[in-house]
């Protein structure tokens, strides 16, 4: 039965106790661990956030009815225990910040009982996602865990001191906002004051912080939450947390700077790395010819090489016909895979044709001095002399092609390198290499839509000796936008934004709308440019990414405190779920259920692969999974 803690204060946290405390009262509280019986002793390890302090219980220091608790206790009893410190009567324990001392306790009170918990409160032992994710509040109280989230709130606290030592202002923008879709979806929420129409959950502060800027703030920061309602991808969030900061009167190198003190910062302080400063800088261009990513991992080379001139007149017709289309013919020298055998490069081929590749041509350039390849009889021998002699092959060296549009020959080239590198163990854990990518091209064609669209957003500045181009060669325009990279991984992007109304006018133009369009979604901001604007720039950093690089962990939701799977739902609260009819009539929306095609019922049940034992939630809803909901607007009379 549980106790009150009436009249019991908490003096230490576990780990607060220390040697320098031996023989003194203290008074802790925390969970059980584990408790162990040896007769007249009873040791029981407690845990609090900080970390573990055992405790002593003696048949001949306690009461009867203290000591029969003390046997009763099991793991996850919240205690209050009072007693002195004493060094440890048997061995150290190295592994434990108080692994010289106990507590000889002389006061046990048992705040609440736990049943058996469905998994050990432990980080070494594994536990499937979904049983995790069910139980997180029990999942918090594993010490990684815990180290993960005070790591988190170090970060911010450094960030908010760092800024604000900067001149900057903390200043928080709205949640409930103007749906301007421009990008990924955006989240509505229904107002029941104003029938039929819908705020926009922000995908990020953008406009807002613009207007700070048109405000006369100067340098406005914010650690802001973002909704974006994406597809299903693998370790992305529908809600995540930004830094994020906008600056007036600076340009690349000012907002640049900033960053790399900040980041200097961060890293030392929690992994006590010295971050090299300058950051090594490349532009996109160069980042896509050498590496075919735009935010490539530096920690290793294995980069690819242009041959397409060096194959140019040869009759293998899958080089000669990509190139007469106008793309390019690029490579990979994957040093000391020469040997491998056919099934492993086949492996290979099967994992390019997953990025759009037809296939995979290779050169095994074997260490016996024999050379095996899949297109020799389309080449000629002086050919393939120049191609492994362009590729810089030497004997053991394994030579991959892809050849098609650039776009395809990048995406196919650049995965494959990450995948052979973390296959064969090539990648330096040990290093941090950050990276400045520049130089963005300002629009990017879409197939979908049919239009050019924006590779960052609408405000973001191009390059004023490209504008020339924006009419008839807009893919050719850059813009002064910018990503830090770190290890592969994109910590946060920005750019400078547009503050001359003819360049904005311009943007829209190649972006498709209309004067009625752009004010229709952007007029606020488009208003406020008439009245005096700074130039101005900024950067956002997805802080859950940085923080799981801070931590070592390889998913984001080991550093989020109650994430969501991939399809958006809560395993643990059951959201998104059902509501009442009454909350629907108030915002006037009605729901009409129409009978699915077996496909989307197909998709439905193909879409649970984070957790298997989900049918429950299926089971708690009748027939959620056949009926598709179709939401419409109603006015109340």
């Amino acid at each position: 039965m549980a106790e009150s803690m009436s009249g019991l204060a908490r003096s230490h946290r576990c780990t607060e106790v220390s040697n320098k405390l031996i023989g003194t009262e203290v008074t802790v509280m925390g969970w059980v661990q584990k408790r162990r019986n040896l007769g007249s002793l009873i040791f029981a390890d407690l845990r609090d956030r900080s970390g573990i302090l055992q405790l002593v219980f003696d048949q001949e220091v306690l009461s009867e009815e203290d000591y029969n608790k003390a046997n009763s206790l099991r793991s996850e009893y919240v205690v209050a225990a009072v007693g002195t410190v004493e060094k440890r009567s048997a061995a150290i324990n190295e592994n434990l910040k108080t692994g010289d001392i106990e507590i000889k306790v002389h006061t046990l009170r048992i705040l609440s009982e736990s049943e058996t918990p469905p998994f050990p409160i432990d980080e070494n032992q594994t536990v499937k996602d979904e049983l995790r994710l069910k139980y997180r509040y029990l999942d918090l109280r594993r010490p990684n865990l815990q180290r993960n989230l005070r790591i988190r709130n170090d970060v911010t606290r450094m960030v908010r001191n760092f800024l604000g030592d900067e001149g900057f202002l903390e200043i928080e923008t709205p949640v409930l906002g103007k749906s301007t879709p421009e990008g990924a979806r955006d989240y509505l929420v229904p107002s029941r004051v104003h029938p039929g129409e819908f705020y926009g959950l922000p995908q990020s502060p953008q406009l807002f912080k613009q207007l700070l800027m048109c405000s006369g703030f100067d340098r406005y920061y914010q650690i802001a939450k973002c909704f974006r309602d994406e597809d299903l991808r693998a370790d992305r969030q529908p809600e995540f947390t930004q830094i994020d900061m906008e600056l007036s009167f600076v340009d690349v190198d000012d907002v640049i700077d900033v960053n790399e003190r900040l980041l200097k910062k961060i890293f030392k302080e929690v992994l006590d790395i010295d971050v090299q400063l300058p950051m090594l800088r490349m532009t996109y261009k160069e980042a896509m010819d050498r590496f075919g990513s735009d935010k490539p991992d530096m920690r290793f080379g294995m980069e690819l090489t242009n041959v397409s001139d060096t194959v140019a007149g040869c009759d293998f017709m899958v080089f000669k016909g990509a190139l007469e289309n106008g793309g390019s013919v690029r490579g990979l020298n994957a040093k000391g895979l020469g040997d491998l055998g056919r099934k492993k490069i086949d492996g290979f081929v099967d994992y390019a044709k997953d990025f759009g590749a037809k296939g995979l041509a290779y050169i095994q350039l074997k260490s016996d001095g024999t050379v095996k390849s899949s297109f020799a009889k389309f080449m000629k021998e002086e050919e393939m002399d120049a191609l492994i002699k362009a590729m810089d092959g030497q004997a053991g060296d394994l030579l991959l092609f892809a050849a098609d549009k650039d776009k395809v020959v990048f995406d196919v080239l650049g995965n494959l390198r990450l995948h052979i590198a973390k296959q064969y163990d090539m990648i330096d854990k040990s290093q941090y290499k950050f990276l400045w990518v520049t130089e963005f091209p300002l629009l990017e064609w879409s197939d979908e839509q049919n239009r050019y669209t924006a590779m960052h957003h609408p405000f973001t500045m191009p390059f004023e000796e490209d504008l020339e181009f924006i009419d008839e060669r807009p893919g050719d325009v850059r813009a002064k936008a910018y990503d830090i990279v770190l290890n592969g991984t994109e910590l946060g992007g920005g750019s400078i934004r547009i503050h001359q109304d003819d360049i904005q006018e311009k943007m829209f133009e190649a972006l498709g709308f209309t004067k009625e369009d752009a004010y229709n979604r952007f007029g606020f901001l488009l208003d406020a440019f008439k009245f005096g604007v700074p130039p101005h720039a900024g950067l956002a950093y997805g802080l859950d990414r940085l923080v799981m690089w801070l931590t070592g962990e390889d998913s984001i939701r080991d550093v989020i405190a109650f994430p969501k799977v991939k399809d958006a739902s809560d395993l643990m609260s059951n959201a998104p779920d059902i509501v009442d009819e009454k909350q629907l009539e108030e915002l006037c929306i009605k729901v009409d259920e129409k009978e699915v095609e077996e496909k989307e019922a197909e998709e439905a049940r193909h879409h649970q692969p984070d957790h298997p034992d989900h049918t429950h939630r299926l089971k708690s809803l009748p027939d959620l999974w056949t009926r598709r909901f179709s939401i419409h607007l109603f006015h109340l009379s």
